[in-house]
C-alpha cells in the first residue's frame, strides 16, 4: 500500500469500472456543469435530496447551485461521477468539500449519488478520490454533518474512521482525520475500482 504522502493531485479524471461492470469516470467539476448539478438534484428521490441537503424541496435556489459549480481547486474541491454507458454520460453523484477559511487544513465534506446507483460502491470510489485530492490540497481534517436518521451514510462515514460529535437536533456532527480515512478506503477489498483511484494519485 502506498503512502498517504506520496499522492498527487495531478489526475483531472479517473476512468474505472464497478464491480458491476459498470464504466464510470470521475473528473472535476467546472462551473460549465452547472446544469448538470440542477439536473442530478432534480433527479434525487424526496428523501435523498432531503437526507443531503436537509429539504425535499425539487429544486434548490439559484444560490445553492451557484455555489455548488463555483469550484476553484483550492478553497472549493468537487469531483462527479458520470455513467459512460449511457449515451448522454448523464452524472450520477457528485462530493464537494469546502475550506473552513483561506488558511484553514480544515473543511466541510458532502456527497450524494443518485437513488438507482446506490449500493454499487459509488460514494466509496467518490470519497477515496476527493479525500486523495483534499489531502494533496493541504486539508487534514474534515467535518460532516449527517442527519441522524440517515444510517447508512453514518455507517459508511464512520467506516473510514469519522467520529461522532456534537448532535444538534436531527443532525450529528462528525470529525474525520483525511489520512486515516484514504488508509482505511485501500483496505477495503470492494470495490476493486478503488484500487485503480489510488494508482491514478500516486507519485511513484
Amino acid at each position: 500500500m502506498a503512502e498517504t504522502g506520496s499522492f498527487q493531485n495531478q489526475a483531472r479524471s479517473v476512468d474505472v469500472t464497478l464491480d458491476n461492470g459498470t464504466h464510470v469516470c470521475l473528473r472535476r467539476i467546472r462551473h460549465s456543469d452547472i446544469g448538470r448539478i440542477t439536473d442530478g438534484i432534480s433527479q434525487m428521490s424526496d428523501q435523498s435530496r432531503y437526507l443531503r441537503f436537509f429539504s425535499g424541496s425539487k429544486t434548490m435556489p439559484p444560490s445553492v447551485v451557484e455555489r455548488l459549480a463555483s469550484v476553484d481547486g483550492t478553497h472549493h474541491l468537487a469531483w462527479g461521477v458520470v455513467n459512460m454507458d449511457e449515451p448522454s454520460h448523464p452524472a450520477i453523484a457528485a462530493a464537494h468539500v469546502f475550506r473552513d477559511t483561506e488558511t484553514s487544513d480544515a473543511g466541510e465534506f458532502a456527497i450524494a449519488v443518485l437513488d438507482p446507483y446506490h449500493g454499487q460502491g459509488v460514494a466509496r470510489i467518490l470519497m477515496l478520490t476527493i479525500f486523495l485530492d483534499c489531502y494533496c490540497e493541504g486539508f487534514r481534517r474534515l467535518q460532516i454533518d449527517i442527519l441522524r436518521n440517515n444510517k447508512k451514510a453514518s455507517g459508511l462515514i464512520r467506516a473510514v474512521g469519522a467520529k461522532a460529535g456534537a448532535m444538534e437536533g436531527p443532525v450529528a456532527q462528525y470529525s474525520l482525520v483525511i489520512r486515516d480515512a484514504i488508509s482505511a478506503l485501500q483496505q477495503m477489498d470492494s470495490p476493486r475500482a478503488l484500487q485503480d483511484i489510488a494508482a491514478a494519485f500516486s507519485a511513484d
